[in-house]
């Protein structure tokens, strides 16, 4: 059995911190040595969304040509590997000792096959990170692009977690693994296995985001702020008018910040005269009702499973919570519109599903990317089903080795950005 020593990270696009954790992998064994997560600070946060808005839809040769891009880049990369010479210094890391750090990068813009063909577009994903600046600024291996090989060989790209989920569950036992992250996805393990996984739609996006343009906080602690409203109906159906094309594509398919018209929503709010409570407390309900919604449309071949593992911080939330599992239950509130799903989806849950938080759930994400770049330095193919069932040999991923000296990069934007079908 081969050992590696693993730094993954992940900068979500919640945007609230810069996560981190050292992975000790023996075969299958996983065990966490140390984490460390420095928060985003404001102007930072600032910076990408604004960044966010000005690469929408470009492709990566305007991409280049933007002085802001660059220079957001290099404060990103310098940022991260800042972060990861603390933690070995924290820790007392010796670096001899560490494999790979496994590096996402940020995701600025994201159009995989399933919108890019019902929109008659080309497919590609946009990342921004040069895992050649973070090797040479950290003096380590770096593992990163890891979407870029699927997109361009035909696959959504994401979510990229249920394997992950599936290497897990050899401890934590079969289920649903759901994750509440900006967007909230789930991956439904049987056996060992990752049968399908998918993006479900926004967790945190309305509702971080709402937070910090109307208050001095990141995000809803402890729901305090939400338990003040009341959910708003009509609210609910516009988010779902919004993003009816997402909302109703069959699984797998993949999301992004885009897809959810969060600037359409909150000017909604603003037009209808919502009450900050009462909106905050209805897009956490539409939280939990994106979930539930999207397990009814798992394929009826594949039974639900009795058992949820819950990881990411949305779920830390209790009114989510509380809403997910009265959903679960056909308690909560259900749309005109959805009575039937829901009803359907009661009907195929056998029994109420036990639902708890993961004991790895902490840093599941960070994790999940330590996990990718392991398969990648051993070749192998990471195991998302509709990759398996084609029998395609997809290695995802690429591989930096730290050089003194160097300059100039020319990975800091991802191979499959806009216009890679032309390069």
């Amino acid at each position: 059995m081969e050992k590696y020593r693993i730094i993954g990270n992940m900068t979500g696009n919640s945007m609230d911190a810069l996560d981190f954790v050292l992975t000790e992998f023996d075969g299958d064994k996983m065990t966490d040595i140390c984490t460390f997560s420095t928060p985003y600070d404001a102007a930072m946060q600032n910076k990408i969304e604004k960044l966010r808005r000005q690469v929408y839809n470009k492709t990566s040769l305007e991409i280049e040509n933007l002085p802001l891009f660059h220079e957001i880049h290099d404060e990103y990369i310098r940022g991260v590997a800042d972060a990861v010479n603390t933690m070995c210094e924290t820790y007392n890391l010796d670096k001899k000792q560490i494999d790979a750090i496994g590096f996402h990068g940020k995701t600025l813009d994201h159009n995989p096959p399933s919108k890019a063909h019902r929109n008659g577009d080309m497919p590609y994903t946009l990342q921004m990170g040069s895992g050649q600046m973070l090797a040479d600024l950290t003096g380590l291996r770096v593992v990163y692009d890891f979407r870029s090989a699927l997109v361009m060989n035909g696959f959504e790209g994401a979510p990229l977690i249920p394997p992950h989920n599936a290497h897990i569950a050899m401890s934590e036992g079969d289920g649903i693994y759901y994750n509440g992250g900006n967007t909230s996805n789930f991956a439904l393990v049987r056996n060992h296995v990752a049968l399908i996984g998918s993006d479900s739609g926004p967790f945190n996006e309305y509702i971080d985001n709402f937070v910090r343009v109307n208050t001095n906080q990141s995000y809803d602690v402890d729901g305090k702020l939400g338990e003040k409203g009341k959910i708003n109906k009509k609210l609910l159906q516009r988010i779902f008018a919004l993003g009816e094309g997402f909302y109703s594509s069959p699984l797998p398919k993949s999301g992004d910040p885009a897809y959810y018209h969060k600037q359409e929503i909150f000017d909604y709010v603003k037009e209808q005269g919502i009450s900050f409570a009462d909106a905050l407390r209805s897009f956490e309900y539409s939280a939990a009702y994106v979930a539930a919604y999207t397990l009814s449309q798992i394929p009826e071949t594949i039974t639900i499973p009795e058992r949820i593992i819950l990881f990411g911080g949305g779920w830390k939330n209790p009114l989510i919570l509380k809403d997910f599992t009265q959903l679960l239950t056909g308690e909560g509130l259900v749309l005109p519109e959805h009575k039937k799903l829901f009803s359907d989806l009661l009907q195929r849950l056998k029994k109420i599903p036990s639902v708890r938080y993961s004991s790895f759930g902490e840093y599941m994400e960070a994790r999940l990317f330590a996990d990718m770049a392991r398969y990648r330095l051993q070749n192998k193919v990471w195991e998302l089903a509709e990759v398996i069932s084609t029998g395609k040999d997809i290695i995802c991923g690429q591989i930096a080795e730290p050089v003194k000296g160097r300059q100039h990069y020319l990975d800091k934007v991802n191979l499959a950005a806009k216009g890679w079908q032309y390069r």
